[in-house]
């Protein structure tokens, strides 16, 4: 991307001397457990690996350094994040894996996607007056545990990619689990915020000791879990769903009340889907298709944006962000509208995309005011189906979840865009005891009132935010985007595409810029970093943004330089991520895929 990558040297290397980088190429030996003397930000010729935990990031960069390719780091990496950051992803969880092949050229995404037992039911998060659970209630009861795809995710991977076996990819993770490791400041305070959830569970064991939370620093073993990942090294993902495990699993699901039995598990299958794809500003990006409503919303925004000549106005203006509120909240209300599962209901993607359509949204936003009534518009007559089902009043009391998102490249051109997840932090709080993972609350992502696109079926993916994205120039991929956030995750995405296409910031800055968030006018988020004054313009314009800032997401990305073959790796400050560049300086080209 050479206007991304043309942007400031001056800028790029002062940021690397604020985050107290390391030598570019990644390859100088860092301290045991000394977490700060990682780099937010590196530089390497033969590979990258950018994700939220260093640990995690140091592992996929070694497999790269051993002739690895992307798809075994991305496999090893995801091990290691179910040790070191149990409270956002794991194999009681799932994803979706975007992998670009450099040697077909062809651009798949592994979807691993949770999907509701066959005893769920379309109003099993309904009281027996037929009012909606409160969220805090439905999202850490077994009803919400969804049939986890992550392991079989990750099998399949490699299945179709891998150069190295599992046995070997998840060795660094069976180590940091039986040996343990120092707890970061972003787990302890997952621990100390979700004490009373964790305690309810056998997890409670793991991560509080004597009563009391365990803190940054503290030394965490997981037994439980090194000997559920041994299983795995020698079974595969067979130990999860059939077996012990699955029993186990299905068992402790049975016990907070929910359906899921071991057949549920055993009948677990990945699917192999196609990214949605779309253009901006001259560049193709793929990105994620339903379940998912991130690939086409994160489209849809992009081309209503388009014709806006964004720039015009100030990176910080008012304008830029009137702008992106009022695209959001028209997107958001089609998302609530019309996105589902494909496997069951009608969703027009086609239709939301259709350049006819992207005009009539771009009509109802105004620099002068806000529109006071956003609404799902008719995407439908662009399309050749119709609805197949029709939308019902939600409560608006869901909890914004949290996740992971981490990038790998390597030599040989393969390019992993990979987001993860068990929904809320630590999931439902659930543990399977005596095999320490946890397991997530997936299915409050699906309506709680049916009727909708949304709504709950046996054997059905609920709706994600989750959106993986590749950005390619000359169909070459220049850049990796993702992050974590529910339904700010696709905002997050936006802005640094924003940020890094529109604004032609540097990678580092473009993803630290601050970040907004609305979905509707009653619902508005913001970092720190905006003034007060443009704040107090959107309010007085008719904007809802409260006092409080916050923090927005946390993208992992990967700018991809082929005019010098280079790999620029970022990590976001909002949490203690790492990014490692590989250069083995010519050594082992020839190796791998």
């Amino acid at each position: 991307m050479k206007r991304i990558w043309k942007a400031s040297l001056a800028v790029f290397f002062s940021i690397l001397l604020v985050a107290g980088t390391m030598p570019l190429t990644g390859q100088a030996k860092k301290p045991k457990n000394d977490y700060e003397s990682y780099s937010q930000v590196d530089v390497g010729d033969d590979g990258m690996v950018a994700s939220a935990h260093p640990l995690a990031s140091q592992i996929g960069a070694d497999v790269l350094k051993k002739g690895g390719n992307a798809i075994d780091a991305a496999v090893a990496v995801q091990f290691a994040l179910n040790v070191v950051e149990p409270m956002m992803s794991g194999i009681g969880g799932g994803g979706f894996m975007m992998v670009y092949d450099g040697e077909t050229k062809e651009t798949t995404i592994i979807n691993s996607r949770e999907r509701a037992p066959a005893g769920a039911a379309p109003d099993m998060f309904l009281d027996e007056n037929g009012n909606p659970i409160p969220f805090s209630e439905r999202s850490t009861g077994g009803t919400a545990v969804g049939v986890p795809g992550t392991l079989k995710g990750l099998e399949t991977a490699l299945d179709m990619w891998g150069t190295r076996p599992m046995q070997q990819l998840i060795g660094p993770a069976i180590k940091l689990a039986d040996k343990g490791f120092p707890i970061d400041s972003v787990l302890a305070n997952a621990i100390a915020d979700n004490q009373d959830k964790l305690n309810r569970s056998a997890a409670g064991e793991v991560f509080l000791q004597n009563g009391e939370p365990m803190e940054e620093g503290d030394h965490l073993v997981q037994k439980d879990l090194a000997k559920t990942l041994k299983m795995i090294r020698s079974e595969g993902a067979d130990a999860l769903y059939n077996g012990k495990i699955a029993e186990a699993l299905a068992g402790v699901v049975q016990d907070f009340g929910g359906s899921m039995t071991p057949e549920d598990l055993a009948d677990y299958d990945v699917t192999i889907d196609e990214p949605v794809w779309g253009d901006y500003q001259g560049y193709e990006i793929a990105s994620m298709p339903p379940p998912s409503s991130g690939g086409v919303f994160l489209l849809q925004m992009l081309k209503i944006l388009d014709d806006f000549n964004l720039s015009q106005y100030d990176l910080k203006s008012w304008e830029k962000y009137h702008l992106l509120a009022e695209t959001m909240h028209l997107a958001y209300a089609d998302r609530a509208a019309y996105a589902g599962d494909p496997e069951f209901v009608n969703v027009p993607t086609n239709g939301l995309l259709h350049p006819e359509y992207i005009k009539e949204r771009q009509e109802l936003i105004s620099l002068d005011e806000v529109n006071a009534n956003p609404e799902a518009g008719d995407p439908w007559k662009y399309e050749n189906s119709a609805a197949n089902y029709e939308a019902a009043y939600q409560p608006n009391d869901r909890e914004y979840g949290e996740t992971t998102h981490f990038s790998v490249t390597d030599r040989w051109g393969n390019v992993v865009s990979y987001t993860t997840t068990i929904e809320q932090v630590f999931g439902t709080g659930i543990m399977v005891p005596g095999y320490g993972f946890m397991l997530n609350n997936e299915l409050t992502d699906f309506d709680a009132v049916p009727g909708g696109a949304n709504e709950v079926q046996p054997n059905k993916r609920p709706l994600s935010s989750m959106t993986p994205t590749i950005v390619f120039e000359g169909g070459e991929p220049v850049l990796t985007v993702g992050s974590p956030g529910g339904p700010t995750i696709i905002t997050s995405v936006l802005q640094t595409i924003l940020h890094a296409i529109e604004y032609d910031m540097e990678l580092k800055a473009a993803v630290e810029e601050p970040r907004i968030y609305t979905n509707n006018l009653n619902s508005y988020r913001y970092e720190e970093g905006i003034s007060g004054g443009v704040l107090d313009h959107l309010n007085e314009m008719g904007h809802n943004f409260g006092p409080n800032p916050t923090t927005i997401g946390n993208v992992q990305s990967i700018l991809i330089d082929h005019e010098n073959g280079t790999f620029k790796g970022v990590a976001d400050s909002s949490r203690n991520g790492a990014a490692i560049g590989v250069d083995l300086k010519g050594k082992g080209k020839d190796k791998g895929k």
